[in-house]
């Protein structure tokens, strides 16, 4: 299923099309949002992250903040209760009685850049129907796409002879399918990354490799280790990279893609648009999943809109978004440069400006200079995975 561009609208697009398996299950071009559709002529409304090492995602839960244990499932080890979003089907009012609570809630987990599939078996559905991506029409054009797959004889087998009776059953066992296929397929977490093998002993990072590494991890400098975990867990799993948490990073605003046109629109990630059920959250608008760096420096385009098409100008945006934010953003007819252009003003109080390397301000010394930014970058590629170690 993963390779039939037969369960698309098209009859042309398949889940390899936007997550090639030989560019680490993501695009290999350089195009922000990728062509969909029924005539493949739709662009996406964001850039298609990789479907790698999200077989330890936790499921989406909103809980109260915590250090974050990743041998606990992703859930705080401080925490005490783990809530999930709509409890009772209902939403939080964003000025109700729980409101201070609220503030000291995290959201954690959960698939696509606004986890609005929490869990990977839901993640497949997206892609599916979406008008811009595969394009089916409804849950019956795609069940009648898939008895008429040349594996349908092979699904009744695995999962019985109601398995393709009902839109409802053929859709949930082929979300099943696809997300067994990525959790268990080695090649989704290869985990063999020339920093995987320098964990193991078995390969040695180069003097540069090793200075990145230390600014990665320097809370002073690039700080990356504090939401992109680095070290192995306690249970000895090999570190993915993520805290699997969302941030509000205010990357400029992608002039490119046909919804900015519109002055008024706004992506803004966990508090929609795409996303409906929290769109009362004033708190979450702007903030986006933090994805794992593996196979980082296999991308061309960086951020939810792609507004970034190199790994270095990546890393210089976040030392330089409060430093030198003229780079980086427009200026308005006055001159003044219009701080953080893809959120609303209202949502500009969202932004992480307490954090290194974001703590610093305009005029000031960016937290890493032109040679230390190629560190990183070089520490960054070891993160590749199908490294060859020296026999």
């Amino acid at each position: 299923m993963f390779f039939d561009a037969s369960l698309s609208g098209s009859g042309r697009m398949s889940c390899v099309t936007c997550h090639n398996p030989a560019n680490a299950y993501a695009p290999a071009n350089a195009l922000a949002v990728q062509l969909g559709g029924p005539e493949l002529n739709q662009p996406g409304a964001r850039a298609v992250p990789s479907l790698t090492y999200l077989e330890r995602t936790p499921k989406f839960v909103i809980r109260p903040d915590g250090k974050f244990d990743p041998d606990d499932g992703g859930v705080a080890k401080a925490a005490r209760p783990v809530f999930s979003l709509l409890p009772d089907g209902k939403t939080w009012p964003a000025n109700g009685p729980n409101s201070a609570k609220l503030a000291q809630l995290v959201p954690e987990g959960g698939m696509d850049w606004d986890a609005r599939a929490a869990t990977l078996p839901e993640q497949a559905g997206g892609p599916l129907f979406d008008p811009r991506e595969m394009a089916n029409r409804d849950g019956p054009a795609l069940l009648a796409r898939l008895r008429a797959a040349p594996y349908a004889n092979e699904f009744i087998a695995v999962f019985g002879q109601e398995a393709l009776r009902s839109p409802d059953s053929g859709l949930a066992n082929a979300y099943l399918a696809l997300a067994r296929f990525q959790a268990e397929d080695r090649s989704f977490h290869a985990y063999d990354s020339k920093f995987d093998y320098y964990l193991a002993g078995r390969a040695q990072l180069s003097a540069q490799e090793l200075r990145g590494l230390k600014l990665f991890d320097d809370p002073k400098k690039g700080n990356c280790a504090a939401c992109h975990l680095d070290r192995p867990t306690k249970n000895r799993m090999a570190p993915a990279f993520t805290d699997y948490e969302f941030e509000a990073l205010a990357a400029p605003r992608n002039r490119d893609l046909v919804a900015n046109r519109d002055p008024a629109f706004f992506d803004e990630g966990l508090c929609g648009p795409a996303r409906k059920d929290m769109a009362g959250q004033q708190q979450y608008c702007g903030l986006f999943k933090t994805p794992t760096l593996r196979n980082v420096a296999t991308r061309q385009v960086f951020f939810h809109n792609g507004a970034i098409h190199s790994l270095e100008d990546a890393v210089r945006f976040y030392v330089e978004r409060e430093t030198r934010p003229e780079k980086w953003y427009p200026r308005q007819a006055d001159g003044t440069v219009e701080m953080y252009d893809d959120l609303p003003p209202a949502h500009h109080t969202n932004v992480d400006v307490g954090d290194a390397p974001f703590n610093r301000h305009r005029g000031d010394e960016p937290a890493l200079n032109d040679q230390e930014i190629e560190d990183v970058v070089a520490f960054l590629k070891t993160l590749t995975d199908g490294y060859l170690p020296a026999s």
